[in-house]
Formats: C-alpha cells, sequence, structure tokens
C-alpha cells in the first residue's frame, strides 16, 4: 500500500475544497481560497461575476504561449445525505480513498493544479510563456454564466489560448490510463406531436397522437445518422421522456411530447440534423411543433504538442500509456475549443462522480499534480 503523507499539500488543499458546499452556482469560497494561493505565487487575478456566478482568470507571465488549466469549483447536490458513509463536505478518510462531494469531480484536480503551480513558479520563476486558470462555479448547472462568458470576455480582449487542460474525472480504472482530446457534440430536441382528443371508445372520433407517434419515434431511433471516424463513435439518438395522456382510462390525449438528445460526431452538422429529422417526422404525417437546444458543438485536439506533453507526463510519472478518447458527456471544453485553442481533459479516475459517497484514491492525489507539474515542465521550459 503506498504511503500516504498526511501534510502533503495537494492532500490539504483538497481537504479544504470539498469542506466548502458549493453547490452549483454557489461557489462557497473556494475561488477566493485559490486566488489566494495563486496570488502568493506570482499569478494576476481577476474575479469575474456574471449574474449569481462567481469566476476568475489568473494569468502568470508576460509573454510566449498560453496554457491555461481549467474548470469548476461547483459540485452538484449530495442527494440523500442518509446513503452518505460521512459528511459529504468533510473529506474523510476510508481505507485509501477521501470521500466527499466533489473529491474526484473536480477538486483534487483544482488543487493539484495550484500545486503543480506553485512548486513550477517556485522552482522557475522565470519560466518561459504564460500559465493561466480559468475557473467557474456554473458547469454542473445551465453554463450560461461561467466558462462561456468569460471566454467572450477573453475574446473581446483578444487573449488567445494556446494549450488547455481541463481537470475533468477522465481516467476509468488507473489514474492517467485514458485522456480527452475532444467531445461529441449535443443537441435537445423536445417535439410535442397533436391529435385530437375523444372519448377512448370512440376512436373514429379522436386521433390518438400517441399511436401516430410510435412509428416516428422508432424511425428517429433506429436511423442511421452517420458511421462516426477515428476519434468519433457513430451520432446516436436517445429519447429520455415521453408525457402524454390525463391518468384515466377513457380519454384520448390531445398531444404527446417527447424529449431527445443526439450526441453527434463531426460528421454531421446541427443543420444536417434539424433537417433529417423534419424529414422523419414529415414522412409519417404528423403534425407537430419541434424546438431545439443546443449544448454544445463537437470538438476535436489532434495529435500535436499539448496531446504529447500530456502523454509522455502520463508515462514518466505513471508508467502508463493513455488511452485517447472522445466519449462520455459535454464539458466546457467545449467552449474553449473554439478559440483554437488545444483542449485535453485529464483529471482522477471518474467512477464515483455524481454518486453518493464519491471518493479519490488519496495516492492519486499527490500523483496528478505530478503529472501536471511535468507538462508544465515540458511545455513551459525554464529560460
Amino acid at each position: 500500500m503506498p504511503i500516504i503523507d498526511p501534510e502533503d499539500p495537494t492532500l490539504a488543499l483538497t481537504r479544504a475544497l470539498i469542506a466548502r458546499p458549493s453547490i452549483t452556482p454557489e461557489d462557497a469560497g473556494c475561488q477566493q481560497l485559490m486566488m489566494d494561493r495563486l496570488s502568493a505565487a506570482g499569478f494576476i487575478c481577476e474575479s469575474m461575476r456574471f449574474a449569481e456566478v462567481d469566476n476568475f482568470w489568473a494569468t502568470r507571465g508576460t509573454q510566449g504561449p498560453l496554457l491555461v488549466f481549467a474548470g469548476h469549483t461547483d459540485v452538484v447536490p449530495p442527494g440523500d445525505q442518509s446513503a452518505w458513509q460521512s459528511d459529504p463536505f468533510h473529506a474523510t478518510e476510508a481505507g485509501t480513498d477521501l470521500v466527499g462531494r466533489g473529491a474526484a469531480d473536480m477538486k483534487a484536480s483544482l488543487a493539484a493544479m495550484v500545486v503543480a503551480c506553485e512548486q513550477f513558479a517556485a522552482a522557475h520563476p522565470h519560466h518561459s510563456g504564460r500559465i493561466g486558470f480559468l475557473i467557474t462555479s456554473d458547469e454542473e448547472g445551465p453554463a450560461k454564466n461561467g466558462t462561456i462568458k468569460v471566454i467572450d470576455t477573453l475574446t473581446e480582449r483578444g487573449e488567445q489560448i494556446d494549450w488547455c487542460i481541463v481537470g475533468e474525472p477522465s481516467s476509468t480504472r488507473q489514474l492517467g490510463d485514458l485522456v480527452k482530446n475532444g467531445r461529441r457534440g449535443s443537441i435537445n430536441g423536445t417535439l410535442v406531436i397533436h391529435g385530437t382528443q375523444g372519448h377512448i371508445a370512440y376512436p373514429h372520433l379522436a386521433d390518438n397522437p400517441i399511436h401516430r407517434a410510435l412509428p416516428a419515434l422508432h424511425a428517429l431511433a433506429t436511423e442511421q445518422w452517420d458511421n462516426g471516424n477515428t476519434f468519433f463513435d457513430p451520432t446516436a439518438l436517445q429519447i429520455s421522456t415521453v408525457r402524454s395522456g390525463h391518468g384515466v382510462t377513457n380519454v384520448i390525449p390531445a398531444s404527446i411530447e417527447v424529449i431527445f438528445n443526439l450526441r453527434f460526431s463531426t460528421e454531421i452538422t446541427v443543420a444536417d440534423i434539424k433537417r433529417r429529422c423534419e424529414s422523419i417526422l414529415q414522412q409519417h404525417g404528423l403534425r407537430y411543433d419541434l424546438t431545439w437546444s443546443l449544448s454544445g458543438e463537437p470538438f476535436l485536439t489532434e495529435p500535436g504538442e499539448l496531446l504529447d506533453a500530456i502523454k509522455d507526463s502520463i508515462h514518466a510519472v505513471t508508467g502508463l500509456d493513455p488511452e485517447v478518447s472522445t466519449g462520455g458527456g459535454t464539458s466546457d471544453g467545449r467552449f474553449i475549443a473554439p478559440t483554437g485553442a488545444q483542449v485535453v481533459e485529464l483529471g482522477h479516475i471518474n467512477s464515483t462522480i455524481h454518486q453518493c459517497n464519491e471518493r479519490v484514491n488519496m495516492a492519486d492525489i499527490p500523483t496528478l499534480t505530478a503529472i501536471y507539474l511535468a507538462i508544465l515542465k515540458r511545455l513551459l521550459p525554464a529560460e
């Protein structure tokens, strides 16, 4: 069993961050704690509050390529607290793990980012290039006043991010076994299919929208949207919600509401998705309304400086050769990649995120710090 140093600075900072109940959009002081540490390490920190959301932007250095660490201080609610083995906002040791809400997603990663930068700045005060932090408290929520607003502000200033490491929990079985060099796009559809309400004993006097909807929904669900490519799985549509009826046995309803989502690859566009959905619905002769909500376009960072530095650093620290993937849900990387930045996600094991008794292996906490530090040394060598 690895020996855990109880005084390890990343472990201590992780504990302090978990102790702050930063449920979206509350930050609960996490960002101020990070900014205090970064300011002491020579960073210029700027709070950026939009509506009810706290964000901050911090930089160290004045010229050269910019490497940004991005992440979020907000966490999802703990849920049924009786299902937790301990207070979710008190970091508690359980064998080799540290348990607490946000441990893996992503307060241990935030702590590793800060400590790695402290160590790097102390050892290399005149490093080349620049280091940045882009931190929000709106990643787990609507994501309307967080990273996207900070990016808009930076773009207006002419600020260009060259490389970005997002600390999302990317690993699966061992720390560093998988990194994400992109994410699929995500688009949501809300479909209302209209019929005519009536007595269920007189169907000829009504028009049952549920009966009309089923063949069309089957066609949508089984459509082959594309074949994917080297980096992306094929696009897939999933129906998440179906609502209709009055809860009685003798009334044909007037409408049925269906909510669905497509996670899509770079082989298809939003315009193509909308056009093909409309075509399927029209082929089935439906009366309907369809509204769309785009959560994010797909993005991809192809092999290059950032991905090479991350893979080499993981191998040097852990001996692993990480898999590269674009799977999973969305992340705030979708707001950063369109600026032209190379974006890769690298963080802790994701098997317990959003669950009761969320946890991170304590030995992994200083290890991630070492990986981030190795990446800094590769991309921003000392002058």
